[in-house]
């Protein structure tokens, strides 16, 4: 298999996995408040990588460990932003602003043809996704979805680099760490006295789902692709956002929201099948 159809193939499963996760923090919003569902997924996050990868002194230079702090920081505002945004604005609808993050991302970074046109494409698709000119969305929930989206431009550029500086998923162990710290000091004093042992317990099972599993398959996914690629390969979340909130939030979309969602696929089709990248060599160890 392709190092395009692998990368391609981990960023698709870290999608469905990310919607799955927004789709059941949705739900948790109800009980624990936006800043609670948010925080409960970063902290137990920052944990289970500290545990699972337990990094080491040695495995990073200053410049890389720097690097993996601000990515932690910008994780954290792409979380926070995001829960905000789905407290106002439906799934579907909030991961097409988000999705612009990326866009902006694929077409600054994009070479030949296909640098405008899946970009383009995918552009179109958002539009119809969120309908703007019906004027029925919530303005303050665009607006942090845009956050988020700026947040997450930032992120894929971070990530690749990250990816390629730190070997594994070292990288992660840092990050989420720092996500939650920064979530803690945000919003810790609103989300903590919401918390209840049955509250974390499921906080757990999300965080693995959200962002645990996807952030880590999207750093292996960047080393693999091009960031113009990987960016408006993302074009195909807001059509598993759409589909997830119709089964599982029951957020039934418009005709034209359908079209929207068939527009965003051809366009991340269209930029995994153009978008390989040849990958890094693996760092070796920094102490050694």
């Amino acid at each position: 298999m392709s190092q395009t159809r692998i990368g391609a193939s981990m960023a698709v499963a870290a999608m469905v996995s990310v919607q799955t996760g927004a789709a059941i923090s949705v739900l948790l919003i109800d009980r624990v408040g936006v800043e609670g569902a948010a925080w409960v997924r970063l902290a137990w996050a920052g944990l289970l990588m500290l545990a699972i990868v337990r990094p080491r002194p040695a495995d990073f230079t200053w410049r890389s460990f720097r690097l993996c702090v601000l990515l932690g920081a910008v994780t954290s505002g792409i979380t926070l932003l995001f829960m905000e945004a789905l407290a106002r604005i439906p799934l579907g609808t909030a991961s097409a602003v988000e999705f612009l993050g990326p866009l902006a991302v694929a077409m600054a970074r994009g070479t030949g043809r296909g640098r405008l046109l899946w970009p383009g494409l995918a552009a179109g698709g958002v539009l119809l996704l969120t309908q703007p000119w019906a004027g029925e969305v919530d303005t303050v929930g665009v607006l942090y979805a845009l956050g988020s989206a700026v947040c997450w431009g930032v992120y894929i550029l971070l990530t690749q680099r990250a990816g390629d500086e730190v070997s594994g998923i070292n990288a992660l162990a840092v990050s989420m760490p720092v996500a939650a710290v920064v979530a803690t000091l945000t919003v810790g004093h609103i989300a903590l006295p919401r918390m209840t042992p049955e509250m974390l317990m499921i906080g757990a099972g999300v965080a693995i789902l959200l962002p645990v599993v996807p952030f880590a398959l999207e750093l292996m996914a960047l080393r693999r692709l091009t960031a113009a690629a990987f960016g408006t390969l993302m074009a195909l979340e807001p059509a598993m956002a759409m589909v997830l909130g119709l089964l599982m939030l029951h957020q039934v979309p418009s005709v034209v929201g359908v079209v929207g969602m068939c527009c965003v696929v051809a366009a991340g089709v269209g930029a995994a099948r153009t978008g390989a990248r040849t990958p890094p060599a693996v760092p070796a160890d920094v102490g050694a």
